[in-house]
């Protein structure tokens, strides 16, 4: 441990958390489970990520995360604070992480639950949903093109995605990340091996489940789908995507005329929240210019989630897009709510 980072024992960890108490989770992944807590020297509501180490990966997840985090730093990636490598009170291993504490919980849940304690959720408009979906690009930009080593992120996906109490996004959970050389990193070929890759169905890019090496073009892919569903509300996973039909597909068929067919409805909800709007323009103009930034939104997903790495974006030119059909919708030089 450097100068810079808290360092935290397990008693204050389980101090901080109540005990690990359940009333205090606030989500699970792969590996291990968060929870909410207050580290009482700091007074500072944190996220606390503890590792299940009877899972087989989940030491390797946490040096990953920890190799990752402690070289990057973004406005949009989870700041960590600090991380904790000891024993519990029963003498068994214990790892876990300490990051920042997302007060608006995760995309998952702002895009797929109605409900949920305090917070209504659901209630994403369409310039919400832009500003998410460009600090996502703006993230992993960052981390493909202006790192000292590229780094992939390899689950990128709603659940993955967290809001902080202004409704900025910020890309967590690392566990599955991999460094590889800068000469590679926008190829599909000659990559680091993919043994023990994993990722999430529905956002794995289709050269992974063909044995192709870890890229960045990979982090494209999932971008892409995250994107459909960030505007079409529906996840790459329902019911209504089998039999060789896909999120992507069922986009690229509505495209471009049909765009508005296959919005969620909870996008035009306040739609004109944040927007440089003029008085005399009436509701066919603004229907009108919503149509044309949402086909050119969906022409960059559907572009992104392409079959073929070569097809994508780099997110460098997503990022550039994206910013470019926001000033268009809320007037140039008016950039978030």
């Amino acid at each position: 441990m450097d100068g810079r980072h808290l360092k935290v024992s397990y008693a204050e960890l389980f101090k901080a958390t109540d005990g690990f108490s359940s009333a205090n989770l606030i989500g699970a992944g792969s590996y291990g489970s968060v929870y909410k807590g207050i580290l009482g020297h700091i007074e500072n509501v944190v996220a606390v990520k503890v590792l299940n180490l009877d899972l087989r990966g989940a030491s390797k997840s946490f040096i990953a995360e920890c190799n990752t985090l402690r070289n990057i730093r973004h406005r949009n990636l989870v700041k960590i604070l600090t991380s904790c490598s000891s024993m519990d009170f029963r003498g068994n291993d214990f790892k876990a992480l300490v990051f920042e504490f997302m007060p608006n919980g995760s995309l998952e849940k702002w895009l797929h639950s109605k409900l949920d304690g305090q917070h209504q959720f659901g209630r994403l408009n369409f310039i919400k949903r832009l500003n998410i979906a460009i600090d996502v690009a703006s993230a992993l930009d960052y981390l493909h093109h202006h790192c000292h080593t590229p780094i992939a992120h390899c689950d990128l996906k709603p659940s993955n995605i967290f809001l902080d109490e202004d409704m900025n996004a910020h890309v967590g959970d690392f566990g599955l990340a991999k460094f590889y050389p800068r000469i590679f990193r926008n190829s599909s070929e000659d990559q680091s091996s993919t043994i023990g890759l994993k990722g999430t169905i529905g956002y794995i890019a289709p050269e992974y489940g063909a044995g192709g090496h870890v890229s960045t073009t990979g982090d494209v892919y999932s971008y892409g789908v995250l994107l459909l569903e960030i505007f079409t509300g529906k996840r790459p996973t329902d019911e209504m995507f089998k039999d060789g039909r896909s999120l992507h597909k069922f986009v690229q068929l509505s495209f471009p005329d049909r765009v508005m067919e296959i919005l969620d409805p909870l996008v035009l909800v306040d739609d004109d929240e944040g927007r440089a709007t003029n008085i005399t323009e009436n509701y066919n103009d603004k229907i009108r210019r919503l149509q044309e930034c949402l086909v050119s939104l969906v022409r960059i997903g559907v572009v992104c989630s392409a079959e073929s790495p070569r097809e994508r974006m780099e997110m460098g030119g997503v990022v550039k897009e994206m910013c470019s059909i926001r000033n268009v919708y809320i007037g140039a030089g008016i950039h978030r709510e």
